[in-house]
């Protein structure tokens, strides 16, 4: 036991780390801004709030769905480390073609993030997974792993005040570009370190039972783009409108049916030995979906929270001149002009498509207190929205120290809990930060009044620590579990889960306008999540069964 925690990490570590941070960096500083941009009257697209949440939803559940083919074709014919540099340069190039402001380029755009994601990110997980697959490394795997989402948190904690001086500076465009030079450092990284990885850049080809790609194509991805076309046509056609929510909702739904069918597939044609190791893989897919769901409303819905109603006045002269100082505050002056028109729940109003204008103030004083409102024709100054992005990934950084500690601690005394119970607690750990949500819509009158950010901040501290037993834990097992020959395509499923679970969060925010009381949408959310982790618990016997056959914790 204590010559194994001697054992330092592989070198490749550092630099996978790295990359990461920089690929995180580019893609969190992007998505922090995306529903802002798009919402924004005068410089975006003036986009409702369901109309962002819904472009939203469907652009992060596309960015997690094409690692299903990126990890197959890693898996069989480029080999990781290509295909993290293809998808790397990829995704560096989209993000700087966000800078132009053309809603055919942002589609573009948007199209090469979705593939270059699908090369970039399952395979990089998966080369950690194989650089700790020696004996003296193995026992660090899950340490490995935190270590590595670090690194993730560090990329996404540092990208929104690059973005928030970039765009109150130079516009928009700046912080996108700013996102596609993070990537490119990334894969430079990546290419600086390959020799501490090279060894471990194994094309598993094709085995025997595999399906092959051409037919793959031909019964899985065609039909699913049919099935996609299908489902975006068919219901408004029929019904006049959309089964749930939005056209590309309903695509979305029925072009994932042929891919769940390609892995309830492998789960019926698997030998003895790999079926019970591939159903408790996609149980966990399936449990993971809800927390996603919440999860990733802080780009859309919680994003919105920072925006609209939580108090984001900097009163302090010092803490002002900081902010102001750093090009991290916006100066909103409390003087009435022809402005955007939005009602009292911030709902912007349109007709014939087009933005109305209302002679008044600013809308961030619509619930502003009076006795709290400035004087006529003063400024004040208020941090950037997109800042509130960086409270996660901040935790991360504080909390993954100490849970990493706590875990080890528990190693040393032989409690450690196993993987799939480290999932559920996580499951019913991110359930309790809804709570806090809605004691921030209670505390405000219901958007009556401005909150404090220390609402925002306990919320995020507390889904922290679900993610942390959860996120990093996810990958790790898909790791341990997972049949050599698919290793790369299971880590697909995981992010095919993470894919499902991003759409559903669009639709779940594009239903905010639609709840006069916010707290109903928090407990919504909460029910969600609390449902999952008691499906999780209920299966848990089975699973640690499972997982106790093939030896792993």
């Amino acid at each position: 036991m204590n010559q194994n925690n001697k054992v330092k990490h592989p070198k490749g570590l550092t630099f996978l780390f790295l990359s990461e941070m920089w690929e995180r960096f580019g893609y969190y500083l992007m998505i922090g801004i995306f529903t802002l941009y798009l919402k924004d009257v005068k410089a975006g697209f003036a986009m409702t709030e369901a109309e962002a949440a819904d472009l939203y939803g469907t652009f992060i559940a596309l960015v997690f769905l094409t690692p299903f083919l990126g990890g197959l074709i890693a898996d069989r014919y480029f080999g990781y480390t290509k295909s993290i540099i293809i998808g790397g340069l990829m995704m560096g190039v989209g993000y700087c073609m966000m800078a132009i402001h053309s809603l055919p380029i942002l589609y573009l755009s948007m199209t090469l993030v979705i593939i270059g994601n699908g090369f970039f990110k399952p395979n990089i997980s998966t080369l950690l997974g194989n650089i700790y697959s020696t004996p003296q490394y193995e026992d660090k795997k899950d340490e490995g792993y935190n270590i590595f989402y670090m690194g993730i948190n560090v990329g996404a904690f540092i990208c929104n005040f690059f973005g928030a001086a970039l765009y109150i500076l130079l516009g928009w465009g700046y912080a996108f570009l700013a996102a596609g030079i993070g990537m490119f450092l990334g894969v430079g990284i990546f290419l600086y370190g390959m020799k501490h990885y090279r060894a471990f850049d194994v094309k598993k080809g094709m085995q025997e039972g595999d399906m092959s790609f051409l037919k793959i194509v031909m019964v899985i991805l065609f039909p699913a783009v049919i099935a996609g076309v299908i489902g975006w046509v068919v219901p408004t056609q029929v019904l006049g409108h959309a089964l749930i929510g939005s056209p590309s909702t309903d695509a979305f739904i029925f072009a994932c049916i042929p891919v769940i069918y390609f892995y309830g597939s492998l789960l019926a044609k698997a030998d003895k030995s790999e079926k019970r190791p591939i159903a408790a893989l996609l149980t966990i897919f399936a449990v993971v979906i809800l927390f996603w769901a919440v999860f990733k409303q802080n780009g859309s819905a919680l994003n919105t929270w920072a925006d609209r109603y939580t108090d984001r006045h900097v009163e302090n002269s010092i803490a002002a001149k900081t902010f102001s100082g750093l090009s991290l505050s916006q100066q909103i002056t409390m003087a009435k002009d022809s402005v955007p028109l939005y009602d009292e729940a911030f709902r912007l109003q349109k007709a014939d498509g087009k933005v109305l204008q209302e002679y008044n103030y600013p809308a961030y004083f619509k619930n502003v207190a009076p006795e709290k409102r400035p004087a006529e024709g003063k400024q004040i100054e208020v941090w950037a929205t997109n800042i509130s992005q960086s409270i996660n990934p901040g935790w991360v950084i504080l909390l993954t120290p100490l849970v990493v500690a706590f875990f080890t601690w528990l190693r040393k005394r032989n409690q450690e809990p196993t993987t799939a119970t480290k999932i559920a607690f996580g499951l019913l750990i991110s359930a309790l930060s809804v709570l806090v949500m809605i004691g921030a819509v209670y505390s405000g009158g219901n958007g009556a009044e401005k909150v404090s950010v220390f609402w925002l901040m306990a919320s995020y501290g507390v889904i922290t620590i679900g993610e942390l037993f959860l996120s990093p834990m996810g990958l790790s097992l898909v790791s341990k579990l997972s049949p050599v020959r698919i290793t790369s395509l299971m880590m697909g499923g995981w992010f095919l889960a993470t894919s499902i679970g991003n759409k559903l969060s669009g639709v779940l925010a594009t239903l905010w306008d639609t709840y006069e009381n916010k707290a109903n949408f928090f407990w919504i959310n909460f029910f969600l999540l609390l449902f999952s982790a008691l499906v999780a618990f209920m299966l848990l016997k089975w699973l640690n069964g499972i997982m106790k056959e093939k030896g792993i914790k």
